[in-house]
This record gives structure tokens, sequence and C-alpha cells, in this order.
């Protein structure tokens, strides 16, 4: 059995979108609140006809053209997303078939903002073991699921689509990997109706339950940082590097305070931080993907460097990997 390689990238975010002023204004807030809280200037927003499977595959054909291969030879499609078309039938079956990806499997990873990381995780392996083209896309529209009346939620959440096409290599540039969770914190970051637990109804509607709601408080927040960093370090462990020698973090762009803080408990400078939440906000699992993308067609990652890539969110779920790319 042989690797897996990242042969290219793609990415899918709406033009159109909120910027802080207009939300300054709706919340009373004093310009300039939002940027320096969160660090985000943008939160794009998709056309109100579109689905998720509209970016997803906006993004992947991006990634497939990009490498030139024929897409009937992609053996798998993992699509990591909170938002899918339908809560049934899971939405990557319709994604690889828009894309012609025949006889391909196909499935949903509902993994929230780490569900991009799981995926390419076990996109490798299982990738390694068919000998087969495999495509990863996070995607979200979490424009629909916060409430306009919300501020917490408001001045963060956006839509986008970021995909990665990992092709067969003699040797994998997957250098080590760390997956963990926390679901004491489970309840800290949720869409409480809409599940088996509490059923979507009208009385739920109308209380806008069918929303993202988050726990507020500082005991949160630092348990996000500190397991986001710690998913950093294991990962390092496990692939038997230390932070001198990464040459890129990719976060997941959840804001900058906390993007920051856990660069410095990993020790790593901010000219070796790509951020990209302050033009794309935080679209969950397509974050990762997206900001890949930008700082590849950037110029800023070039072919050979070491990345490290970590996330952490509602479940609480946490990713770290490391890898050439």
């Amino acid at each position: 059995m042989g690797g897996m390689r990242i042969a290219a990238t793609g990415a899918a975010v709406p033009s159109s979108g909120t910027g802080n002023a207009e939300l300054e204004a709706r919340f009373a807030l004093e310009e300039g609140w939002i940027a320096r809280r969160t660090g985000i200037h943008f939160r794009p927003t998709a056309d109100p006809k579109a689905a998720v499977s509209d970016l997803a595959v906006a993004a992947a054909a991006q990634a497939v053209a990009s490498a030139s291969i024929d897409p009937t030879e992609i053996g798998l499609l993992l699509l990591a997303t909170s938002t899918p078309d339908h809560l049934l039938p899971p939405t990557a079956p319709l994604v690889a078939h828009r894309l012609g990806l025949q006889q391909a499997g196909a499935i949903d990873l509902a993994g929230a903002c780490s569900g991009f990381l799981y995926a390419l995780v076990m996109a490798y392996t299982t990738g390694a073991a068919m000998g087969k083209p495999v495509l990863v896309i996070g995607a979200n529209l979490l424009s629909r699921r916060v409430s306009g009346e919300d501020r917490d939620t408001s001045v963060l959440f956006g839509d986008g689509a970021g995909a990665v096409l990992l092709v067969p290599d003699a040797s994998s540039n997957l250098e080590g990997f760390f997956l963990g969770s926390d679901g004491s914190q489970y309840e800290s970051i949720m869409i409480p109706a809409g599940g088996s637990r509490e059923p979507l109804t009208a009385e739920n509607l109308a209380a806008e339950r069918n929303r993202i709601t988050m726990l507020r408080g500082r005991g949160l927040y630092r348990h996000a940082i500190r397991m986001m960093a710690d998913a950093g370090v294991r990962a390092m462990r496990h692939a038997d590097v230390s932070i001198d020698n990464v040459d890129w973090w990719i976060p997941h762009q959840a804001n900058l305070r906390l993007i920051e803080e856990t660069g410095e408990m990993l020790g790593i400078a901010r000219d070796r931080t790509v951020f990209t939440a302050d033009r794309f906000g935080n679209s969950s699992a397509a974050t990762i993907p997206i900001a890949l993308d930008d700082a590849i067609r950037a110029g800023k990652i070039k072919r050979g460097q070491r990345l490290l890539l970590t996330s952490v969110g509602a479940g609480m779920i946490s990713a770290g990997a490391v890898l050439r790319y």
C-alpha cells in the first residue's frame, strides 16, 4: 500500500455578504467593535436559491480542473458539512453525481468545525488502501443557521466551501495527526432542534431553536484554546517534529483572538500563521480548505513546505494534522 499527496485545491466563496457596519448598526455597537473582538470584517452570504451542494460542486470542480485528472478516476468523496441540502439523504452522493464521479463512494461527515480535518485524515488512509484519488470538501451555509437577532453568532458566521484533491503517491505526505473530543462540553455550541432529541415543531421554529446557539463565558473560550493547541502539539508529537520545523500554521478560522492566543500556546509567529477570517468569516468545516487554497494561490505556501492544521468546534471536537504540501 502506497500513500497519498495533495494534488490540487479549490474554493468557492460568495462575493456578496454582510459587512461590519451593517451589523454594528443593527446591534447598536460602536464602530470597530466587531473587528477588535473577532478580526472579522466581512461574512460571505450565498444566493438565497443556492444550497450547500452548489458551493461544494464549485470548489471541488476547481480542484479537479487544477489537477487535470479524469473525474471517473476518483474513488471517494467526503463532504464535511453541518448544513446539508437535506437531513436525508446525504448531500455527498449528489455532489459526486454532479461532478461526474461515476460509482465513487460518497458520504457526509457531520464533524462541525473539525469535520474537514477528520475527513482529510480518513481520506489519506482510505485513499491509500484503494489506490484511487479522493476528494475532500468542507462546505457550509451557516448564514441559514444564524438568528438575525443574535449578536454573538451574527458577527462570526458566513458561507463558503473549500476542497482538496488527494492522489496516490509512493509515500504519504501526511506525517502525523491527532483526533480528539470532549463530550462534557457537548451543549456549548449547538442547533437545539431538528434532530431526534428535539424534533422540529412549529413552536421550536417560532422560538428559532433551529438556529445556532453558543454559551457565553471565558471558561468555554479558554477550553477551546487549550483543545486546539493540544491537538496541534499531539499531531506534531505523532509526526516527531517541533513547531520550529513547521513552515505554516493553518488554524480553523474561528476568530482572531482565539487564533492569536492558540498561536502563543503553540509558540508560532504571526507571520507563519494563515489568517483569512477577516475576509471570509467563520464557515466552520470550510475555513481550513478555503484558507489553504487562498494561501497557495497567493504564493505563500509552496511545494515541500510543512503545514500544521488544527481545529476545534462544536461537540467539542478537536483535530490536528502535520503534512507536506
